[in-house]
């Protein structure tokens, strides 16, 4: 996207790349637009991403925005070129209906500016659709990219440094469903990490238990080059919210597969998207959720509280209250800080291997955060080239975060 706008030579133009997973996300998007137009009056502004593809015409009625492109037409380089930015009201959008697109075309990057780790999209759209969702009709429906392209651009990658990369999409554990051979998520990691064995360090983005084949399970249990690190796509631990979730899963499932794994590999942490209050949730039904924590070992929680977004099937259900809501993501995320705690405690003592993202600061291969001591410390060395892989002894913990030294 922004390859394709300088390209087109787009001079004084700001671009808006926003996101439709909560409301809270659209709110925010607005006002950070209408603060930029303040600050730059003479700038013009493109609104694009997920909350333009659902809800463009809320975008383009705002006297700021000059420009509404949907998610397809965002990656379109013809977007950029010849911009009328003179449009008003309804012509200012440019959105087409993302349920017709059958491709995904891969967005070949070769670098990521001063990132330390390289971020490869297989996968879009998702063909799911639970009832607290958005997103399918932000994303469309689910399309891989195919496996040639990818390992070419990850070959790419390496070959300009990088050694670290995450393979990222809306639902990746649906890859190749739509491919033609039978290829899954475990067999594409399998093929590129024999085609590209220069690659140190592979992780997955989020992951959907209950559809993860057993490739990927062997890959992930025998392959030291795929980091022991695994976020996973639960959102409750009760039946029958899970059900009025329509997700796929039970919560039976989630402890055999941690179970599973954790026997397979020990050394192997989980991270998990949970939704505090979702609507109908009693005290009873959170408190499945809340056990959870502690019974799969969920090191890296990421808490939602519930907020209905309009169009979706689970704003139409009896809501639980808003203090509830609030409550019960607190009682998860100290769940959680408690399970990140006790895991950073174990580390210390130990040595780990370690990519360095700034020149005193790295994440291990269970991406914790490691921070060196920095000049004027006694035990400052240097700093370390950012997308450097090292060795660090763990000294200490502090604030949910790790202390080390190079070895």
């Amino acid at each position: 996207m922004q390859a394709h706008a300088k390209s087109a030579n787009l001079d004084n133009t700001i671009i808006f790349n926003t996101c439709a997973v909560t409301a809270e996300a659209q709110r925010q998007a607005r006002q950070a637009i209408r603060k930029a137009k303040r600050n730059s009056p003479d700038a013009n502004i493109i609104v694009t991403g997920c909350a333009a593809q659902i809800d463009g015409h809320s975008f383009a009625r705002m006297d700021e925005v000059n420009l509404v492109l949907g998610n397809e037409e965002k990656l379109q380089a013809q977007s950029y070129r010849s911009l009328d930015f003179g449009l008003t009201g309804e012509e200012k959008i440019q959105v087409n209906d993302i349920m017709s697109v059958t491709e995904t075309a891969p967005q070949l990057i070769d670098g990521f500016g001063d990132r330390a780790r390289a971020f490869v999209q297989i996968q879009n759209g998702c063909d799911h659709r639970c009832t607290f969702c958005i997103i399918p009709f932000g994303r469309g429906n689910s399309r891989s990219v195919p496996a040639g392209e990818i390992i070419a651009q990850i070959n790419a990658l390496v070959e300009n440094g990088y050694k670290e990369v995450v393979l990222t999409g809306v639902d990746i554990t649906a890859y190749g469903t739509d491919l033609p051979g039978n290829l899954t998520l475990g067999t594409l990691v399998q093929k590129l990490l024999t085609a590209v064995p220069d690659l140190p360090r592979l992780r997955l983005s989020s992951i959907d238990s209950i559809e993860i084949d057993e490739a990927l399970i062997d890959t992930i249990t025998s392959e030291r080059r795929l980091m022991p690190h695994i976020h996973l796509s639960l959102q409750a631990g009760d039946n029958m919210i899970l059900k009025r979730m329509k997700r796929r899963h039970l919560r039976e499932h989630s402890l055999e597969f941690c179970a599973q794994m954790k026997q397979a590999r020990p050394d192997i942490v989980f991270g998990a998207d949970l939704i505090a209050g979702f609507p109908t949730e009693t005290d009873e039904m959170f408190e499945n959720t809340l056990t959870l924590v502690d019974q799969c070992d969920l090191t890296y929680l990421h808490v939602f509280p519930y907020s209905p977004r309009p169009g979706t099937p689970a704003a139409r259900m009896p809501q639980v209250n808003g203090r509830v809501i609030r409550e019960r993501a607190t009682q998860l995320r100290t769940a959680g800080q408690n399970r990140l705690d006790k895991f950073l405690n174990r580390q210390v003592g130990t040595t780990c291997s370690a990519l360095f993202e700034t020149g005193i600061s790295a994440r291990s291969e269970h991406f914790a955060l490691i921070n060196l001591p920095d000049k004027g410390s006694p035990n400052f060395v240097s700093r370390i080239v950012p997308g450097t892989i090292a060795d660090l002894k763990i000294t200490a913990t502090s604030n949910g975060q790790l202390q080390g030294i190079s070895v």
